[in-house]
């Protein structure tokens, strides 16, 4: 049998990589909007984002995470998605002004690439496309987030696409964030030229979340530290 916990210690600056890397399913969702047309499929570990004539959704864990790894398989919608925004991503809080934030975002005109972004106190200008050699929509890949302390990665199918690393002199997300997902019309950016016009003439559009993971702790929770077991 295992070895009696020996002491608790939450999530923060000091937290080891190794408990940075452990990680759950999320079990429970809010839905932010739209609730109709996003569905929690608990039994087969699914999320299901439907865009239509009413629109899209935005789900988000319940609680939030300070640190961590979070993941998830996404097959994005099939058809001509020009227009449209379909992402996951973390932020302290959707709306704020002030917000830490840390982003996967599809571009609907181009199912090809995929933006990662990262905000820190409401300011971001960090994007980056990448060719991510394969259509987002043929099937499920894997797209993972690891934040820490002083390191951010994003991760495809397990290999690192953008590693970034704290510097002294700039700021670095610190925020207690939720995961958040989504899918929305952003057409009305920059005249269209982010995402493409929106067409809309393969609607409605699927996107589906599985086996999304989120760590083991939430902000404010106490995490048990274990001996060796035995």
């Amino acid at each position: 049998m295992a070895d009696t916990p020996t002491h608790t210690e939450p999530l923060s600056l000091t937290t080891p990589t190794a408990l940075i890397n452990q990680t759950k399913l999320l079990d429970e969702i809010a839905v932010d909007y739209c609730s109709d047309v996003c569905t929690h499929h608990t039994d087969s570990n699914q999320i299901h984002i439907t865009f239509d004539h009413r629109g899209g959704a935005r789900w988000r864990s319940k609680g939030r995470f300070r640190y961590g790894t979070f993941s998830s398989h996404i097959k994005c919608p099939d058809g001509n998605t020009s227009g449209l925004n379909f992402n996951i991503y973390l932020s302290s809080l959707e709306g704020d002004k002030s917000q830490d934030e840390i982003d996967f975002e599809f571009l609907g005109k181009d199912k090809r690439i995929v933006q990662t972004n990262f905000y820190v106190d409401g300011v971001g200008g960090r994007e980056r496309i990448h060719d991510i050699g394969f259509d987002c929509s043929d099937g499920f890949h894997e797209y993972k987030i690891k934040w820490g302390p002083d390191e951010l990665e994003w991760v495809i199918d397990g290999v690192v696409v953008r590693r970034e690393e704290r510097e002294k002199s700039d700021g670095f997300p610190q925020k207690p964030m939720f995961l958040y997902a989504s899918v929305w019309d952003a057409s009305y950016i920059d005249e269209a030229r982010w995402t493409g016009a929106y067409i809309g003439c393969d609607a409605p559009y699927l996107c589906v979340y599985r086996d999304v993971k989120v760590p083991m702790v939430e902000e404010g929770e106490e995490r048990e530290e274990c001996g060796p077991g035995s």
